[in-house]
């Protein structure tokens, strides 16, 4: 971040340098790659193409030696991609995802076996939480986690798992102590190959690797634990809590990318013998789309800068509530808008905005719904009273 106290939020040159960088990679390397994958399966090359460029071991804690990417630089790596590739995009970030817990809370066996492997773009990881009757309510998940000698074995289903059933390994989440709600849930790292563990497909509107896993007395060890036993609640908070502020960084790549092609359009494209631009429903409509990504923009910086200085701070939370809940409500306005200026031709299969109206619809559910956003924002406003 910049010095300058009348610009706080105004990106470094370091900063800047990154993000043409990472567009530059993603419109050479990586949206080749992407085109080449399957729609709704785990796309290898392109998560080895991010491990092999760096950017994996950038993002994790120990993947190339240091802490990991700050929040501020997590979300300056997901704009970039988005802006250029979503399919680039998300496999980056459920690398991270999936992995960030084994690397803040796994036993030395378990960061030997996978950090290394997920950081070079070998191993893909996911994060294992939701179930068919816990999404929102995380607190109230049913899998079992049964003591078994020195371990467990997991019993029950998970459901909208992204990367599932391909990933190599998973970041699972089990109830270690029947009725305790969040205060009885453990997490493990559990591999994709484990003996009794299945799974399933799940076909979505936008083609994303995800699905159902179906876990038959999974064996897990001591060595699998990640953080402590009853304890794994707070982990998954703590990791959601530090991707919220990304997620709308994500949604600010598609607003940006959806506007930057609907202001060429009304700059190129003549009606009644005049450009679109010139018309005064289209470019205001368009100035407020701009002013909204902006505001979604400084949204996400400042929440990501208030989590790097201190992740436990008052406000915290809030700021990235708020910036996921206005930078995803955002994005949806603004592709919306795009495809209204483009007409027709943006809805044809294939078009950058047909894509991302298929794709913006996501992220105002994953990771928090907009109305559970709300919520926590809600909180945060009464819990500050005197």
């Amino acid at each position: 971040m910049t010095d300058d106290p009348t610009r706080p939020f105004a990106l470094g040159a370091a900063q800047e340098r990154l993000v043409g960088e990472v567009r530059a990679l993603a419109r050479e390397v990586l949206v080749p790659l992407a085109a080449a994958g399957r729609p709704g399966r785990v796309n290898r090359p392109l998560v080895a193409a991010l491990g092999e460029h760096g950017l994996l071991a950038r993002l994790l804690p120990g993947g190339r030696g240091g802490p990991g990417a700050s929040a501020l630089e997590l979300c300056l790596l997901r704009e970039a991609l988005a802006a250029e590739s979503t399919e680039a995009e998300t496999a980056l970030a459920l690398q991270g995802l999936g992995a960030h817990p084994i690397a803040v809370a796994g036993r030395p066996a378990a960061r030997g076996r996978w950090l290394a492997e997920v950081a070079a773009g070998r191993a893909v990881a996911a994060f294992a939480l939701s179930e068919p009757e816990a999404g929102s309510d995380a607190g109230g998940l049913e899998l079992r986690a049964d003591p078994d000698g020195d371990g467990f074995r997991l019993t029950g289903t998970k459901a909208w798992i992204s990367n599932a059933p391909e990933a190599d390994v998973y970041t699972l989440f089990a109830r270690t102590t029947p009725g305790a709600r969040s205060r009885g849930i453990t997490a493990f790292a559990v591999a994709g190959d484990a003996p009794g563990l299945g799974g399933t497909a799940v076909e979505l509107l936008a083609p994303h690797a995800i699905g159902r896993l179906e876990l038959d007395g999974v064996r897990v060890g001591p060595d699998q634990v990640l953080g402590r036993v009853d304890q794994g609640f707070g982990l998954a908070m703590a990791t959601l809590d530090r991707f919220r502020p990304s997620v709308g960084a994500f949604a600010v790549g598609m607003a940006q990318a959806a506007l930057d092609v609907a202001v060429a359009h009304a700059a190129g494209r003549r009606a009644f013998g005049r450009p679109l631009s010139e018309f005064q429903a289209v470019a205001h409509a368009l100035a407020d789309a701009a002013t909204r990504t902006q505001a979604a923009r400084l949204l996400v910086y400042e929440a990501a800068s208030r989590y790097d200085a201190d992740p436990a701070a008052p406000g915290v939370t809030g700021a990235a509530a708020m910036a996921k809940l206005y930078a995803t409500e955002t994005a949806q306005a603004v592709v919306d808008q795009a495809v209204q200026v483009l007409g027709a031709r943006a809805l044809v299969r294939g078009h950058l905005l047909e894509h991302l109206y298929r794709e913006v619809r996501g992220p105002r559910i994953y990771e928090g719904t907009s109305e559970i956003q709300r919520t926590v924002i809600a909180r945060e406003l009464f819990r500050a009273l005197p």
